[in-house]
């Protein structure tokens, strides 16, 4: 009933906007058909959407190459280890994302004079540092969550604390955290709108351009967020499915019997004395 009700009101809402919108004069079809022609989408909408892919795909392989570094650091019995990546890790993810952007773009574009795209690298370096944070703090609670039986285990056969914790805890952790890790990767996606403060030419930036001089920015926003809105529905319907199937490998090993690699010891012996009893040339049994 909640969902009922709740869909209800949603959809009065989309129709009261809808009829707004419309007494405005914004949803004639001359607002809209520039989004039709296959030269808008040829010449700014794509390449923008490359560019934000882009920047995504390069923030997401160094988020987790960053949180794997650091949340393994931050594992560390090293003091001075575990309190540098805590320190690290602490301070980015206390720093808006925007307000790093803006100081890396500057960073790179006045300090370091980097040659080429300055804006596409200020904004994966504010993704990076930022997710890659939050990745860390996914590694260190998704291994501090494991049942302390796995280190013992590793330590019982001969690893040290350092192995155990790469071949055992890591790799399991890394499995429990996967829904979560996919869902920061649509965070990633989202903050790299924020480009658009600093002229990077992602799929806002070059929406607000083709849209402004022709006077449907509205519709242009419009577009770009539907856009945004399927690409991070389909990366949580694959966060969804792989938390579904983890699910369902956690419990099939839960509910399936134990097995053994030889005859339980019980069996042995009951086989034993029934062939010591059959055998007649063994009466002592």
């Amino acid at each position: 009933m909640i969902n009922i009700v709740g869909a209800i009101i949603a959809l009065g809402v989309v129709a009261w906007i809808f009829f707004g919108l419309a007494g405005k004069g914004q949803m004639r079809p001359e607002q809209w058909d520039d989004f039709v022609q296959a030269s808008t989408w040829k010449n700014y909408l794509l390449p923008g959407l490359v560019n934000t892919l882009k920047a995504a795909i390069l923030g997401i392989i160094g988020s987790v190459i960053f949180g794997l570094v650091f949340g393994v650091g931050r594992l560390s019995q090293n003091k001075l280890i575990n309190g540098f990546c805590t320190v690290i890790v602490e301070f980015f993810r206390a720093v808006p994302v925007l307000l790093m952007i803006v100081f890396f773009n500057v960073f790179f574009a006045r300090s370091l004079e980097l040659p080429g795209d300055t804006a596409l690298w200020a904004v994966v370096a504010a993704l990076v540092f930022y997710n890659g944070s939050v990745v860390a703090e996914l590694v260190r609670s998704g291994v501090h969550n494991l049942p302390k039986g796995q280190r013992e285990a590793g330590i019982a056969i001969g690893l040290t604390r350092g192995m155990s914790l790469r071949h055992i805890e890591i790799p399991q952790a890394l499995v429990a955290m996967l829904p979560a890790l996919i869902g920061q990767f649509v965070v990633i996606l989202k903050d790299s709108a924020l480009g658009y403060i600093i002229s990077f030419n992602e799929l806002l930036f070059f929406a607000r351009t083709y849209s402004s001089p022709n006077g449907n920015v509205l519709q242009a926003l419009i577009v770009t967020a539907v856009i945004f809105i399927l690409i991070n529905f389909t990366l949580s319907k694959i966060a969804e499915m792989v938390s579904k199937r983890l699910s369902s490998r956690v419990k099939k090993s839960k509910d399936a019997p134990a097995e053994l690699v030889g005859a339980p010891a019980g069996a042995l012996a009951a086989g034993s004395v029934d062939s010591a009893e059959k055998d007649p040339n063994n009466p002592g049994v």
